[in-house]
């Protein structure tokens, strides 16, 4: 039985034919002499991730060392983040870590935040790795200790926190897209843009949610805003508006987080009413002033007559609204309260 492989290369094809006997007999598909077996194998692929790699932090350093725009510095950045997968080699023979790692300490903070948050996900990818190989070998032996077989039957520890994670800036109170060195030009129109800011200095508020995870929860709650009051609307705008109040609101201190972590989602977020918005705190002390207002307004009030025979001092009207009541002992006259229904003149006598 044979088997054949096919290798494209940019100039010519190649199908080699390999048989089952002692001896391997290739044949060319095209009449090429000098036949090869390329065989792209795990260590080709790291090769040529190694390569992009270096590519990629030449380029990076070039781009320190000329004092280009910070945004340069970024999208090379961002490529990084986005395509390298990091092995333990890679990292240590193309030096990226490093490098990039020095960048943690750039005046930009936006290029010093995704610095760190660029290292801190390659170490836990890495790390990862190595407890999957272990875990791995150790199926394979059989010979795990005695304490990784008592801690297969329970559930595996959750990773630990890493730098992207959470904010480790200075006062939770004062984070704002500015001063966390965020972009928010995400969508291209400035009026939306800026409602984008407008929602990551609310989330932000009090938060120790990172940059990232603000931002793109900002996003997602523009958009959800956007679509479901037809874009650039009066409507569109006091819902921003009000949803940066409330999350600004010392007082609703619980909304912001609630909308992070996924209990409120962005659709049901822009629709909430002004009602449904309030802290469980501030609901409660709503409903007990309105049940106080309730038992105030059932109070009988004293009933009042008009009377001719009185007559305003002021105004010289008889138009005069009187009641009475037993203000000191039961021995005493009542006291008759007077107001003139004229000009709102008010006495009492006895």
């Amino acid at each position: 039985m044979q088997r054949l492989y096919l290798f494209h290369q940019p100039r010519h094809n190649v199908a080699v034919a390999a048989n089952n006997s002692t001896s391997r007999s290739f044949h060319l598909a095209q009449g090429l002499c000098e036949p090869e077996v390329l065989a792209r194998t795990e260590s080709d692929i790291a090769k040529m991730q190694r390569k992009d790699i270096e590519e990629q932090l030449d380029l990076l350093k070039t781009a320190i060392n000329e004092k280009q725009p910070s945004d340069n510095v970024i999208s090379i950045l961002t490529k990084l983040k986005a395509e390298v997968v990091p092995t333990e080699d890679i990292l240590r023979s193309t030096k990226a870590g490093m490098i990039v790692a020095k960048q943690r300490a750039n005046p930009d903070k936006a290029v010093a935040r995704l610095a760190s948050e660029i290292v801190s996900k390659w170490k836990t990818m890495v790390e990862a790795e190595k407890r999957r190989k272990a875990g791995g070998a150790g199926a394979k032996t059989g010979t795990a200790s005695p304490s990784k077989n008592v801690d297969a039957s329970s559930p595996a520890p959750a990773p630990p926190a890493t730098e992207s994670d959470e904010w480790k800036g200075g006062d939770p109170a004062k984070r704002k897209w500015q001063e966390d060195g965020v972009d928010i030009k995400r969508t291209g129109v400035p009026t939306r843009d800026n409602c984008v800011g407008l929602l990551y200095n609310g989330l932000a508020f009090m938060s120790k949610a990172s940059s990232t995870k603000v931002i793109l929860k900002g996003m997602e709650v523009e958009k959800a805003a956007y679509t479901k009051y037809k874009g650039d609307t009066p409507e569109y705008r006091a819902k921003m508006r009000s949803l940066f109040q409330n999350l600004k609101n010392k007082q609703n201190k619980d909304l912001g987080p609630r909308v992070l972590n996924g209990e409120i989602s962005a659709d049901r977020f822009v629709v909430m009413t002004h009602d449904e918005l309030k802290s469980a705190e501030r609901k409660k002390e709503d409903d007990e002033l309105q049940k106080d207002n309730m038992k105030r307004a059932q109070v009988p009030m004293a009933e009042r007559s008009i009377s001719d025979a009185l007559k305003c001092g002021r105004c010289g009207q008889k138009k005069v609204s009187y009641s009475q009541a037993q203000t000191r002992s039961a021995d005493e006259p009542m006291t008759t309260f007077c107001e003139c229904t004229v000009c709102g003149n008010r006495w009492k006598f006895s």
